[in-house]
Parts: structure tokens; C-alpha cells; sequence
């Protein structure tokens, strides 16, 4: 097998192998990181600047949401041209040079890859609306002649994610599928040029220097054969309840196989992460069986209550669904499609991950460091959403004439309020932007941003900020802590949990009131201040605990 002589990658967090089992992972939305050129909109130089920061934050890799060139209908997760970076963010050229420093400062990139839809601007689409029924280039679409007696009807009933038909009529008559946007036409991947496209395009990315991908709508490629009604008027509510005709069908895997395949051929432990909204954890886990998949995202832990015992429950499902399949669990609590995991807390449990209120700040905030800490003790790898580390709140308050969020446009569909957590974040405590770019923001930061940024936290003990960098620096070098696919849970008070990872224990306190219990070491990090007397610690609320033993 050719073995191809890319960019090299990064190296891995001290000289061990399959670097990505431990990994701490931070999620880079561009257009809301940093600002090179001060044109409002974040880029990749604006990330390249900022690498130096990354490192010293602790992570192991960065996975950058798209860049690619694309009319942005849908924040770039429509593509128009997949060997392309959009002006807005740069050039290739840019891309290869974020690439060399980040290998340089010893961090490996994740780049995004959508490979469910194109943007309807892509040239096949293009083509394919050009050339009219019965063109070639419809058949890597999904065409269809509509219902009714003049055609006028869907060809089916599916609902788009982001509300109303999941179809759009052409004006020659026929329709296309669409599971997000109108201007996202899904794919068909029954297709072999759809395979032979991919493929190409993971080789033009992995000869760049990439180290792997995360693959948006992972389970959404394949579609049941007939593309069958599914009868029911509330399909929204049915996403990641239940197996649908478009999602999570079993023909996916086969083209996971196919590109793991393609990765072997790069040196430097590649990989692929799949975003894979599925019923249970057990169906997460066939997507990251040896031959296909390295990762999968933990849904099911992100929609997880600050509550002991449903975590001990979604914890211990997790573990036992990823050992059969050598998989390491993952873990994360914030993205950018749901409410910041700081005002998630805030509120009463219960009403979901796409908010539009502020909650109770100070009690948001207290639970989201808890939270972390218990996150980053957990076996496996961590994902951390760019800004978390600040403690940043989702902003609640945008104008309705300023969100882009197009599932707020649409309205029926998800909730829309996804612009919250996607405000650009403050590196300095003044500035028109503070910090973000010379200019201003492409959505507005709320006043008073600047005592969160990174300038202000910097250097204060007490702030969100050291407190991550202590528990990456904690992390990297405790004994039992980053990969593995075990714990061992000790007894503890209701509403505590208590599990120990070699020489290592972690207590994490998820109720409202102080609770005591016996001391089981030495305190290494705390999101609070404990006290111990006597060979007991009281915890107080929402406060978790790492204990070297």
C-alpha cells in the first residue's frame, strides 16, 4: 500500500501511541475566534495567532468547524467547493501555514468534513439543475417527481431538521431532498462518484497535514431504500429517539470502512470522529468498531442533568457500550449548536439544550466548573467548546434582527437560538471587540464581556480560566487519569459521586447543600474551596474534587 509522504503531524502528548484515547480536544468555531483582519468575522490567521494560547491552555488538538468556500446559508455546513477555503476566512495558503504552526507548538487539527449535503451552489448541483430531469448529475442528488396529480406534492412526508418540507420543488417540476436548509440538497450516496469524491477529498486534506476529521451528520448519508413516509406529523421530536428512514441506517458503515481504509495509508495516527445522533449509546458504538470510526460524540452524556445519578447512569452506559468495540468514551458539554453548558445549569432541568434564558448566572457557573473537573476525570477523550474555559454564558439577549442562526428563520424546526453560544469570545477586557479583531464582531458582545476574557482571567487563581489550565496540567501528568475505559465507584452520600482511576479519586458533589464525607487523600484541584478536619472534607455544593491516594 502506498504510504503518502504528507505534512507530519503533531506529536502526541509524551511518546505514547493512539494519542486520540486521552485527548483533550478544543472545538474552534472560526468565524468566532479571533480576527486577523479586522473585518469582523474570525479567520484562519486569527487562529494561527492564537495557537501559542492553545498550547499553554493544555489541549492535545484543535477541530475546526468549516472553512470551506460556501455562500454561508448555514454558518459554512453547506459547501460549495470542498478543496477550497472561503475568502472570508482566508486561502489555502493560510490553511497550510495554521497547519506547520500548530504541528510546531506539538497540537494535532481536526478539520470538519459534511459530507451528508453540499451547498446548492456546489458545481454538480449547479449542473444538475442546468441540465434538468434525467441529467447524470441528478442521480448524485436525490430527484424525485413529486405526489399528486400534477406532481405538486413531496415525495414523501419527511420533515427538514430545520422545519417545513424536508423537499424543495425546481422549477422544471421535480423535487430534491434537503434534511437541513433548501440550500443544503443531500447527497446520494448509492452513488459510486459520491464515494470516489469523498475519498479524493480525504486525501486532499490529509496530504495538507490534517489529523483527521469530524464528520457532521455522520449518520445521515445513507437513506432507507424507497425513501418510505414515515407517517407521523412530529418527526422532530423523533431525532435521536429512534432510528428514522434517514437517519442511522446500517449502510453507513460500509462507507466508514472504506475510509478508514484511506487513512491507514498516512503515517501519524490520523483519525475520525463521527457526529452520530443516535437512539442509544450501543448504536454510537457500531460507528467506532475497529474498521471504521476512532471516535464518536456522547450525546447522550452533553443532554445529561447535573444530577449523581443520572450521570452514574449515562457514565457507566457510555463505558460499557465503547469496551466491546475498543472504542474510548467521549465526553463533552458544550458545542456550537447547543446553549453554553454555563446557562444550561442555570435553569431547571428539563428544557433542553437550546435556551433563551440567562438563568441563575452565578449558580450556571458554579455547576459548569464542577462539571469540567468531573468531565476531565472521566476515562477517555474530552471535547471543549471554545470559550468554556472562560466560564462564558450563552448571550441571551440578541435582537432578533441580528441572529443568522437559519433554523431561527425557519422557526418550525429546532429552536434557532444557536447565535447564543456562538457570540465571538473576549481575549482583552476593552477594545471595540475586546480582543476579538481590530474591527467589530459579526454579532455583538454583550457590555461588560471584557471581565470574562482571557487578559482579565489570566493570572487570578480564583478565575475559570486557571482553573482548566490547572486541571489539563493535573491531567496530563496524574497517574489513571486521560485514556482508558474503567472506573471504580466507591459509596458515597445521595446526590455524590465517587469513583477512584488508579491512584486517583474524583468526588463530585451535584446537590444544593454541603455534604460531608471521609477524606480520601490529597487534594490536587478543587473548582471551590474545601476544608478537611479530623479525616473528613465537607464538600460544598456543586463542587468537585480530585484527589491524589
Amino acid at each position: 500500500m502506498t504510504q503518502h509522504l504528507a505534512a507530519p503531524a503533531a506529536p502526541a502528548s509524551g511518546t505514547h501511541t493512539d494519542w486520540w484515547r486521552g485527548a483533550v480536544i478544543y472545538q474552534v468555531y472560526p468565524r468566532s475566534f479571533a480576527d486577523g483582519n479586522g473585518d469582523g468575522m474570525g479567520d484562519l490567521d486569527g487562529v494561527r495567532a492564537r495557537l501559542p494560547y492553545l498550547r499553554d491552555l493544555g489541549v492535545d488538538a484543535v477541530w475546526l468547524s468549516p472553512f470551506y468556500s460556501s455562500p454561508q446559508a448555514d454558518a459554512g455546513y453547506d459547501v460549495a467547493d470542498y478543496r477550497a477555503i472561503d475568502p472570508m476566512f482566508g486561502s489555502l495558503l493560510d490553511a497550510d501555514a495554521l497547519l506547520r504552526d500548530a504541528h510546531d507548538l506539538g497540537l494535532r487539527v481536526i478539520v470538519d468534513l459534511v459530507p451528508n449535503h453540499s451547498s446548492d451552489q456546489h458545481d454538480w448541483f449547479q449542473r444538475a439543475l442546468r441540465e434538468g430531469p434525467g441529467s447524470p448529475l441528478r442521480e448524485r442528488y436525490h430527484f424525485r417527481t413529486g405526489k399528486g396529480e400534477h406532481g405538486e406534492l413531496p415525495p414523501n412526508d419527511w420533515e427538514s431538521v430545520f422545519g417545513g418540507p424536508a423537499w424543495t420543488r425546481t422549477p422544471d417540476g421535480e423535487w430534491y431532498l434537503h434534511l437541513f436548509a433548501p440550500a443544503q440538497p443531500d447527497f446520494n450516496w448509492e452513488h459510486p462518484a459520491v464515494h470516489d469524491e469523498f475519498r479524493s477529498i480525504l486525501r486532499f486534506w490529509l496530504d495538507m497535514g490534517v489529523d483527521g476529521f469530524r464528520v457532521d451528520v455522520a449518520h445521515g448519508l445513507v437513506k432507507a431504500e424507497g425513501l418510505p413516509d414515515i407517517g407521523r406529523s412530529d418527526q422532530l421530536k423523533l431525532l435521536g429517539n429512534d432510528v428514522m428512514p434517514f437517519f442511522d441506517q446500517d449502510g453507513v458503515h460500509e462507507i466508514y470502512r472504506s475510509w478508514r481504509k484511506v487513512l491507514t495509508e498516512y503515517a501519524g495516527e490520523r483519525i475520525l470522529v463521527a457526529e452520530a445522533w443516535t437512539p442509544t449509546v450501543e448504536r454510537a458504538a457500531a460507528y467506532v468498531r475497529q474498521d471504521e470510526m476512532h471516535q464518536a460524540f456522547n450525546f447522550q452524556y452533553l443532554g445529561t442533568h447535573w444530577d449523581a445519578a443520572e450521570l452514574r447512569e449515562v457514565i457507566d452506559a457510555s463505558l460499557a457500550a465503547m469496551r466491546p468495540v475498543g472504542a474510548p468514551a467521549t465526553w463533552v458539554l458544550s458545542n456550537h449548536d447547543v446553549t453554553r453548558h454555563a446557562t444550561r445549569f442555570a435553569n431547571p432541568p428539563g428544557l433542553g439544550t437550546q435556551l433563551r434564558t440567562a438563568g441563575d448566572r452565578a449558580l450556571g457557573l458554579r455547576r459548569a466548573r464542577a462539571a469540567t473537573l468531573l468531565m476531565l476525570a472521566l476515562p477517555g477523550s474530552a471535547y471543549v467548546y471554545q470559550g468554556e474555559e472562560l466560564g462564558l454564558p450563552d448571550v441571551t439577549e440578541l435582537p432578533d434582527e441580528v441572529r443568522q442562526d437559519p433554523s431561527f428563520v425557519r422557526a418550525s424546526g429546532q429552536d434557532g437560538f444557536r447565535d447564543g453560544c456562538r457570540v465571538p469570545i473576549p481575549w482583552t477586557t476593552e477594545g471595540s471587540s475586546y480582543g476579538f479583531g481590530a474591527g467589530g464582531s459579526w454579532l455583538p458582545q454583550p457590555t461588560g464581556w471584557g471581565e470574562l476574557s482571557v487578559q482579565a482571567q489570566t493570572g487570578d487563581p480564583a478565575s475559570t480560566l486557571e482553573l482548566y489550565r490547572s486541571a489539563l496540567a493535573v491531567r496530563r501528568e496524574q497517574p489513571g487519569l486521560g485514556a482508558g475505559d474503567s472506573l471504580e465507584w466507591l459509596e458515597a452520600p445521595e446526590g455524590v459521586l465517587a469513583f477512584r482511576r488508579e491512584s486517583f479519586v474524583c468526588t463530585a458533589n451535584t446537590t444544593g447543600a454541603a455534604v460531608r464525607i471521609a477524606v480520601p487523600g490529597r487534594i490536587l484541584l478543587s473548582n471551590a474551596e474545601v476544608e478537611t478536619a479530623d479525616g473528613k472534607v465537607e464538600l460544598p455544593a456543586d463542587t468537585t474534587v480530585w484527589w491524589a491516594v
